[in-house]
């Protein structure tokens, strides 16, 4: 494993996007707990992805302006969700004081949602990780499996460092009605842009 796959890797995983704002958010409303919830499920999102690049289903997607799209509008709408959920006290920032079974379970489901229905993120898989799998490696299935392992731990490490970074400052923030509105707006917009950059992204 070279120092460059790690360093890039983790340069992804830190970049603000989807899981990070959903991890956040969930630390926010709901607490450590809830965060740690957060960021399990945004990785477990990776997984398909990951069977996909292994499958070739990955480099389909990529060749298939239909299917690349279907998915991409998919991920487009759930985002768009989740911002006016946000907004209505329903969604990601919907403050809770305790942690129902219920709610976890909602939590590991929308956050595996945020990281499946992102198609860019099968592509990444198809093209990032190959570069660091040598053309004469005897086992390469292995490799890949086992750089796709890595960043699957360092998204996890990260996120759970937004997550508990969020939580840390709930009570500031939950006590304070003016601030959590303004939190809401903000998390609820910050899905708008991104359902916007996914709407305009590329295969």
């Amino acid at each position: 494993m070279s120092i460059e796959f790690l360093l890039t890797s983790l340069i992804v995983v830190a970049s603000p996007g989807t899981g990070v704002l959903f991890t956040l958010a969930a630390g926010l409303s709901r607490g450590a707990g809830a965060s740690i919830i957060a960021a399990a499920g945004c990785t477990l999102g990776i997984v398909p992805h990951m069977v996909a690049a292994v499958t070739g289903l990955a480099a389909l997607l990529h060749a298939s302006a239909l299917a690349f799209q279907v998915i991409k509008y998919l991920g487009v709408a759930y985002l768009l969700y989740m911002a006016w959920n946000t907004l209505k006290e329903h969604g990601a920032l919907k403050v809770e004081k305790d942690i129902a079974p219920r709610s976890a379970v909602q939590v590991i489901i929308s956050a595996v949602l945020v990281n499946v229905l992102n198609p860019k993120l099968s592509i990444f898989f198809v093209a990032f990780l190959p570069q660091f799998i040598s053309a004469s490696d005897p086992h390469p299935l292995s490799r890949m499996l086992e750089l796709s392992g890595i960043f699957m731990l360092l998204t996890f490490v990260v996120f759970v460092g937004y997550g508990m970074f969020a939580a840390s400052v709930r009570e500031r923030v939950i006590s304070r009605p003016r601030v959590l509105a303004w939190m809401r707006r903000t998390f609820a917009a910050a899905f708008v842009a991104l359902s916007a950059k996914l709407a305009f992204a590329q295969r």
